[in-house]
């Protein structure tokens, strides 16, 4: 096996996928930016669902937009819904693990802020519920996916915001998933700041 060539191949993969993409997920991501903004300028707040992964996502972005991105700035209101262990585990034992982020969205979640949910199937039943229980607060969603969207795409209102990487690999969704939060961490601190 020529490990030089199959690092190699990763690599092309991941470019061609992120160059293949631009225009079908520049709309989205922009628009994506905009609605987190007008959510942070009205005092809300971002909460950020997914599992494995994508729950490693979730705290990257959270701790890009409370601590800062590449500018110096005041921290922005985000919730990582995938760290706190205790509530994890109890929710998931005395109810459900489908409910581990529904249920602390209905606690925290309010009219205005917004979800950010990530699964790169879109079949995650937890993180459908979580979208579910973020409509059923008034907030907006912010869906980032791949294979087609899965199951979550039916779930989606008209108004909420779907960001789904054209492609089946889990690995190569989950790298452009990445290059997304940089850029709406990114976008998010050029609208707010003026950063060039």
């Amino acid at each position: 096996m020529d490990l030089a060539e199959r690092i190699s191949a990763n690599f092309r993969d991941s470019a061609n996928l992120k160059l293949a993409a631009i225009k079908e997920l520049a709309a989205p991501i922009g628009a994506a930016i905009e609605t987190m903004v007008a959510c942070l300028r009205d005092d809300g707040k971002i909460l950020a669902c997914g599992n494995g992964g994508s729950a490693a996502d979730c705290q990257h972005f959270s701790s890009e937009l409370l601590n800062r991105f590449e500018a110096e700035r005041p921290g922005l209101a985000a919730v990582a819904l995938t760290t706190d262990t205790s509530t994890l585990t109890s929710i998931a034992n005395d109810y459900d693990y489908e409910q581990v982020f529904a249920r602390q969205i209905r606690a925290l979640g309010h009219p205005g802020d917004v979800l950010l949910a990530i699964s790169t199937s879109g079949n995650s039943r937890n993180i459908i519920a979580a979208v579910g229980a973020a409509h059923e607060a008034r907030m907006s969603v912010v869906a980032l996916t791949g294979k087609g969207g899965g199951a979550l795409l039916d779930e989606l209102a008209p108004n909420d915001i779907h960001i789904c990487v054209p492609s089946a690999v889990t690995a190569r969704i989950q790298e452009v998933h990445l290059l997304t939060l940089h850029c709406l961490c990114d976008g998010i601190d050029c609208l707010l700041l003026g950063v060039r």
